[in-house]
């Protein structure tokens, strides 16, 4: 068992890239670049073009801004252009902590960089402004209609006629059907990061013509918009197929702006050059860069002029570059959340609880945004963020008031743990743990170290296990750790369409192994809540008896703080937003 910590972006955006890519989906990140003290997991999705975007629930499409000290901040910055007011050619070169091996965007082992480079050569169906809000891509879909039929959802989606997938295959209602009969969870051979939204519908089906896509869900389902935001070929039906993007990318069943003219998994290096089987607008970039860095190599190639963005969003990133000439700095909201996953010495629930009470989640917040014009009150939801209209303080009725590393060493003895040194144990065996790090971040480290005294205070000795970050997705996958900070990020602001995806117990993204079948059952009662409001308040409820759970923990939000070079447009703190890949580039 393990906690889940909402945390702020860091310093590499977990990526260094900028994708404007929305999904409804979460995925995994590394924290290579954020103050990540944690013990816990939970779940969101996408990146984007200078930082990763970030999911909630909200119950509109409008995204708000948070506090700093500063003043208000955005929810979005990143010089929305104009396409026609975007010069034609030039490169974009970012970072990546990883070249992923597994390259399916839906797969469960998929991470915060699989997505990232994914968006570049595979359908961005959806769209959202600088306010966060929602709209169809036209070169993919032309129109959109809601509906309610018979207590059910139904949702129309007329397709471009030109949309086609790179080997000729046209871009029809049956990649719809594809997108969800790999990801309604029917089919155990499929592997996928998350099924939220697509259990929930009973059909998809030809409307007028191949052209156009009926989605009827059974009953009402208010989060429709953040479905089908990519779409996946119809080859991927066949469950080979699916799994077979392990250091392959498939450009043949992508289709974009853009198209891989290098993949190179071994020196870690992506470029992405024009498609000439696109059909719409054409790219304003003539190549994008993607190369594998840690966290330290990346500031320096941001100062040598070899990237073109980077995150800020450290006291040590900060103070390096916010006085560099010919760059500009865009700060965004960034919902954020840091998980960790299960492992043995953790499957005592007291075991857990005991490291909830010890935390001081101020302490660790103010480290996190130390030298940072931005500072928060830790939040108290992993449904809603205190920005968002409906945010509840859910963990205080769980946690109550009693904490500390007294309040800690109070349940460890109640469970039967003895006293030995320094350090709590059980039958024998003293309670150890691994806190895995990856990358050179130093807020990274500082959050560590501190927890690790938190923790020794408490009677748990922890030790800390530094990592490159190119190992990250092989010890997810491995599950070889026991503290990991580590993260969810999303894009959309549906997050309570998500709450399965965070807490049930089978859900692929939920490492921290907590959740029981009868509050699965719970969780499906209220997705079956025929609206947002409804969903909202039947959540709040709900995450207070996750909490005692003794899974996931509330961290911190926090800011995106990018470093861009000048003139980089549509690009950089997007928040909620997701402009067009094609019209990312350089001003005129």
């Amino acid at each position: 068992m393990v906690a889940l910590w909402k945390v702020a972006s860091t310093s590499l955006v977990h990526d260094e890239g900028l994708n404007n890519v929305k999904s409804s989906k979460f995925l995994l990140q590394t924290t290579a670049a954020i103050t990540a003290s944690a013990l816990l997991l939970a779940g969101c999705s996408s990146s984007d073009e200078a930082s990763n975007s970030s999911s909630s629930a909200q119950s509109s499409d409008k995204a708000t801004s948070a506090s700093a000290e500063t003043g208000e901040i955005a929810g979005s910055d990143y010089a929305p252009t104009d396409y026609d007011d975007v010069k034609d050619g030039g490169t974009l070169t970012l970072a990546t902590y990883e070249v992923p091996e597994q390259m399916n965007v839906f797969h469960a082992d998929m991470t915060g960089p699989t997505r990232t480079l994914w968006v570049n050569y595979n359908p961005q169906v959806a769209l959202y402004d600088e306010n966060g809000e929602y709209y169809p891509n036209p070169e993919y879909v032309t129109n959109i209609k809601e509906e309610t039929v018979d207590g059910n959802t139904v949702v129309t989606f007329d397709i471009n006629e030109k949309a086609t997938f790179n080997d000729g295959t046209p871009i029809d209602w049956t990649a719809w059907e594809t997108t969800w009969q790999v990801n309604n969870g029917t089919n155990p051979n499929f592997l996928v990061n998350s099924t939220d939204g697509y259990e929930r519908i009973a059909t998809v089906a030809r409307g007028e013509n191949d052209k156009q896509a009926v989605v009827t869900f059974a009953g009402a389902y208010p989060w429709w918009k953040g479905l089908f935001n990519t779409i996946a070929h119809p080859a991927l039906k066949d469950v080979d197929n699916f799994n077979s993007y392990v250091k392959e990318p498939h450009p043949e069943w992508g289709a974009g702006p853009f198209i891989p003219e290098t993949f190179d998994f071994n020196t870690g290096q992506v470029v992405f050059v024009r498609n000439d089987k696109w059909w719409g607008r054409p790219a304003k970039l003539d190549k994008k860069i993607f190369r594998q860095m840690e966290s330290q190599a990346a500031l320096n190639a941001f100062k040598n002029n070899e990237l073109d963005a980077t995150s800020i969003a450290s006291k040590e990133r900060y103070a390096a570059i916010s006085t560099m000439p010919g760059i500009e700095i865009r700060t965004a909201t960034d919902p954020f959340l840091e998980l960790n996953a299960k492992a043995p010495q953790l499957d005592d629930p007291a075991v857990r609880e005991a490291i909830f009470r010890a935390i001081d989640r101020e302490t660790l917040s103010k480290i996190r945004f130390n030298g940072l014009p931005y500072s928060e009150t830790p939040p108290n939801s992993l449904v809603l963020y205190p920005f968002q209209e409906g945010y509840q303080d859910n963990l205080t009725k769980a946690l109550g008031n009693d904490l500390g590393p007294e309040a800690a060493s109070k349940i460890l003895e109640n469970a039967g743990y003895v006293k030995e040194g320094d350090y709590y144990a059980k039958d024998g065996k003293t309670l150890e743990l691994r806190y895995t790090l990856f990358g050179t971040d130093e807020a990274s480290r500082a959050s560590a170290t501190a927890t690790q005294k938190m923790l020794k205070d408490a009677g748990i000795n922890v030790t800390i296990d530094e990592r490159p970050s190119a190992e990250f997705s092989d010890t997810i996958k491995q599950r070889d750790f026991d503290i990991l900070p580590i993260a969810f990020r999303g894009s959309d602001p549906y997050g309570v369409a998500y709450f399965g995806q965070t807490y049930k117990s089978d859900s692929q993204l939920n490492l921290s192994g907590t959740g029981t079948a009868a509050f699965d059952e719970k969780i499906k009662e209220l997705q079956e809540l025929p609206t947002a409001e409804e969903q909202i308040k039947r959540a709040n409820e709900l995450e207070t008896e996750a909490f005692e759970l003794w899974g996931l923990l509330p961290f911190a939000n926090g800011a995106q703080i990018v470093a861009v070079k000048e003139g980089l447009v549509n690009s950089g703190a997007v928040g909620f937003s997701a402009p067009p890949i094609e019209a990312v580039g350089w001003k005129k």
